[in-house]
């Protein structure tokens, strides 16, 4: 008899084009998780209003790129269940009885929420739904029952909160849910242009769609090492940003060379750059031949869309259904 699969889940929230940092992230450990769990991957639309919800404009187009760049990664309709979480309106429901029973404090220790507050500051983040987003976030993992969420060691805090909200309402109410379990995933190291954390709000990130003129244009103005003035200065690659992607995109003799290269001021910079921009290129190549296929194919995406919104409802109807007889609110 064949065992049944656990369950995963995660999403993305909905704020622009991925790049290279999610790719690495997360995306390839979803592609591998498909192999032996039952995926589900939805957009989180929702939570992406926490700290955008006065320019929302975007995120219906950028939710529709993301799915078409999980295509293109390796994310399949066969293997994993790809939905969009304003779709699917129990998770407000559900949302909304956790929201009951979930004490503040639980909230306002989170140090994400701190960490925000202070990076976020020229956004008015003092909201009901910023303070309150880990609940949704529980209500997306325990909606589906998840036995696991794909996570860096940072995120351990999220699933950390809704295994406790778990924990509450089964204590409350009977045992409806299992309590999550947070799948810590290897993620190299990889930088944004500047040395500094990868991401589109620091304008220094490389993305997935970056056509190849573009992509090399970004590589030429990585930050190497600092103490490298000129070529004829030996470098050191333990704090070149740039070795590092080489560690992720040419084989093990090209990095050996340019390790040696570099700290014997046979190379430059510039020509380090350039190896690495088409090694970079080399990855990139299947995955934007995928984009374009499904870009010229947006039938297709909104029917895989559509097959996943309705396997996710099926589910968390029923889930709903659950809740409501333990609460006691069936009629």
């Amino acid at each position: 008899m064949t065992q049944k699969k656990k369950r995963v889940l995660s999403g993305m929230r909905p704020t622009g084009p991925l790049h290279l940092g999610n790719l690495h992230g997360a995306l390839l450990n979803w592609v591998e998780m498909q192999a032996t769990y039952d995926c589900f991957y939805f957009i989180a639309d929702w939570h992406a209003l926490t700290s955008d919800y006065e320019n929302p404009g975007r995120i219906s187009a950028y939710s529709l790129d993301i799915i078409k760049d999980w295509l293109s990664v390796g994310l399949t309709p066969e293997k994993s269940t790809l939905f969009i979480q304003s779709d699917i309106k129990e998770h407000a429901e559900l949302f909304v009885f956790f929201s009951m029973i979930t004490p503040v404090p639980w909230l306002e220790r989170n140090p994400t929420y701190k960490d925000q507050m202070v990076q976020l500051n020229n956004k008015d983040l003092s909201t009901f739904g910023f303070l309150g987003y880990p609940v949704l976030q529980a209500a997306d993992i325990i909606m589906y029952k998840a036995n696991g969420v794909p996570v860096g060691v940072d995120q351990v805090p999220h699933v950390e909160i809704t295994r406790e909200i778990a924990r509450r309402f089964n204590y409350l109410y009977g045992n409806v849910f299992p309590e999550p379990e947070a799948i810590l995933t290897q993620t190299p190291k990889i930088l944004g242009l500047d040395r500094r954390k990868m991401s589109k709000s620091y304008d220094n990130a490389i993305f997935l769609t970056d056509p190849a003129d573009v992509v090399r244009k970004k590589v030429a103005q990585m930050i190497t090492d600092p103490q490298r003035a000129r070529k004829s200065d030996p470098g050191n690659p333990d704090v070149c940003n740039v070795y590092e992607f080489h560690k992720l995109y040419s084989d093990t003799d090209t990095q050996t060379r340019l390790n040696k290269e570099c700290r014997n001021a046979e190379i430059g910079c510039v020509d380090c750059k350039k190896i690495m921009a088409e090694n970079l290129l080399a990855e990139l190549t299947p995955i934007h031949e995928k984009r374009e296929y499904y870009d010229k194919r947006p039938q297709l995406v909104t029917e895989i869309i559509e097959a996943g919104c309705e396997k996710a409802t099926q589910i968390a109807r029923e889930t709903m259904r659950e809740v409501r007889n333990a609460i006691g609110l069936s009629r």
